[in-house]
């Protein structure tokens, strides 16, 4: 999506511009088509409407179900599992997010398990599990790679590891 301007070092959470998030949600907001529904999704969780953005989310994993394909449902469910996150249950992101990865490399869908080892990690970050974080993002990165990634990509998420790694240490040091 366009409206990320870059990633918080410390939470690794997006930074984005709010106004033209509002300005696209206000846009997208009467369409019904799965990709404007993930879309709306995004836009309120990274506008802080987690309420909506955790309803929304549920009717587009039930849309995913009835009318889109095994790779729209994993899709939905990623996003899903990213409004837990942001809600701050980290427990029930995770559980998601595992059985979302697992199905994705069962398939053998890189793209899908890259982007769901993305949030996993993002998603351990925050609960401060520092080891699962370093190894969703180690696991994002390979499969990145493999895909043939652009560098400014692969560069998002060597930056994830790098904070994972400051943060794992200090709370090595600090034990």
């Amino acid at each position: 999506m366009g409206y990320i301007k870059g990633y918080d070092s410390e939470t690794l959470r997006e930074t984005v511009d709010r106004v033209e998030c509002g300005e696209r949600l206000l846009e997208i907001e009467s369409q019904r088509s799965l990709p404007a529904m993930l879309e709306r999704v995004w836009l309120l969780k990274v506008l802080g409407g987690l309420d909506e953005a955790l309803a929304l989310a549920d009717e587009t994993v039930r849309l995913a179900r009835m009318a889109g394909t095994r790779k729209d449902v994993l899709r939905s469910r990623v996003l899903h599992a990213t409004v837990l996150q942001y809600r701050g249950a980290y427990a029930a992101a995770e559980q998601e997010l595992t059985t979302c990865i697992t199905e994705a490399e069962g398939q053998g869908w890189g793209g899908i398990a890259a982007f769901a080892h993305q949030h996993q990690g993002r998603n351990a970050y925050e609960a401060g599990d520092f080891e699962l974080a370093r190894e969703s993002f180690k696991q994002e990165l390979f499969l990145r790679r493999e895909a043939g990634a652009a560098d400014s990509e692969l560069e998002v998420v060597l930056l994830a590891i790098e904070a994972t790694e400051k943060r794992r240490t200090g709370q090595l040091i600090s034990s």
